[in-house]
């Protein structure tokens, strides 16, 4: 895109010099005059070495040599302030450059100004971290929109698979096709509000609402508990009231991902989950440990990856999730200004904590513990 016709920022800067430079010397003659040339008699006088030189001698001399003087003061005005400005404005080049490269697609350019911290370095700095964050954005997006095609891609090739049967063996039984197909369905449609969900986490202008974490934990450990006593898992819940603000659907949805992961992603049989919260240094935290396989922490890292998997993406035939389960915690401990770690236990399993703005001190103690059969 081209500039519209006009006079370029260097060259007003250089009419500005010249100007300012102009009227410095302009002032300078005034000030002569003033100060000067007026006190020269008018008339013409004679003293005792002879004639002396009266006002208009002195103009004739004098008004060449300035008229000279302002025409070489202009030139180098023209001259220096070209140079200075373009001296100057070398740093803007540099970050124009910069932005037309980020506009026709190319973000990994960086302008890395060295020189002293001033305007032009600030922002150029300023210009490298936005890139930096777009170009992460957008890896991330497209890494993202990969997964998901994928993902999405398989139940629909399963489904033709199981239309294809159907089609060409007209005698197979078809109530199972039916069920094959519900459950092929069911599994689209949760990862699609899965995708919907993880995309209403990122926006922003979230409706915010003072909410307790510790009722959030408990209604999350109560819907979840029938799946904990299937499995024979104890589920405890413990800690302290803690408020923090933001969307109550969106926090419990983020709770019952945790402790869903916690109770699926655990030994076979006589495991553990602890849900904690409490507030801790102006942080309302929730922590949750549950017992399982021993994690490598350059796995654990990668957990928060939408459709990653501590089970190196290895479904199960119940509660297998669609991969999205902690990208969607992370995505919306973010939403609410919190932090998400997650660390293996040295014995097995998993501790996750949540770091969520409070609201308020700590107050009493609660507790509640369910055990499995």
């Amino acid at each position: 895109m081209g500039r519209r016709p006009g006079l370029s920022v260097r060259l007003k800067l250089t009419i500005s010099y010249a100007g300012f430079l102009m009227l410095a010397g302009a002032l300078l003659l005034a000030v002569v005059w003033l100060f000067l040339l007026r006190y020269v008699p008018v008339n013409t006088l004679y003293g005792p070495g002879g004639y002396i030189p009266n006002r208009g001698d002195l103009l004739r001399a004098f008004l060449p040599r300035a008229a000279t003087a302002m025409f070489f003061l202009l030139l180098f005005g023209l001259a220096g302030g070209w140079i200075l400005a373009g001296r100057m404005l070398a740093p803007l080049t540099q970050i124009t450059h910069a932005a037309r490269l980020a506009a026709g697609g190319s973000l990994s350019h960086r302008i890395g100004m060295q020189g002293p911290a001033d305007e032009f370095r600030e922002l150029a700095d300023v210009f490298d971290a936005m890139l930096h964050q777009h170009e992460a954005h957008l890896a991330e997006q497209q890494r993202f929109a990969a997964n998901a095609s994928h993902e999405l891609r398989t139940p629909l090739a399963i489904t033709r698979a199981i239309l294809d049967v159907a089609r060409t063996d007209p005698t197979r039984d078809k109530r199972e096709h039916l069920e094959r197909l519900h459950k092929v369905n069911t599994r689209a449609i949760d990862l699609t509000e899965a995708l919907l969900l993880l995309s209403r986490s990122k926006g922003q202008g979230l409706a915010r609402e003072p909410v307790d974490l510790s009722l959030i934990a408990e209604e999350a450990s109560e819907t979840l508990l029938p799946l904990a006593e299937q499995r024979q898992i104890t589920l405890e819940v413990t800690g302290e009231p803690t408020q923090t603000t933001g969307s109550a659907e969106l926090l419990l949805r983020m709770v019952t991902n945790l402790v869903q992961n916690a109770i699926v992603h655990n030994i076979a049989t006589g495991g553990t989950v602890t849900v904690h919260t409490a507030t801790h240094h102006g942080a309302s935290v929730l922590q949750i440990h549950n017992t399982g396989p021993r994690l490598r922490p350059e796995l654990v890292q990668t957990l928060t990856e939408p459709f990653q998997r501590g089970t190196q993406r290895i479904r199960t035939t119940e509660h297998a999730g669609v991969g999205l389960g902690l990208a969607i915690v992370q995505s919306i401990v973010h939403a609410h200004h919190g932090t998400l770690d997650l660390t293996p236990r040295s014995g097995g399993g998993l501790i996750v904590t949540v770091r969520l703005p409070s609201t308020q001190n700590q107050g009493p103690v609660l507790s509640m513990t369910r055990t499995g059969p």
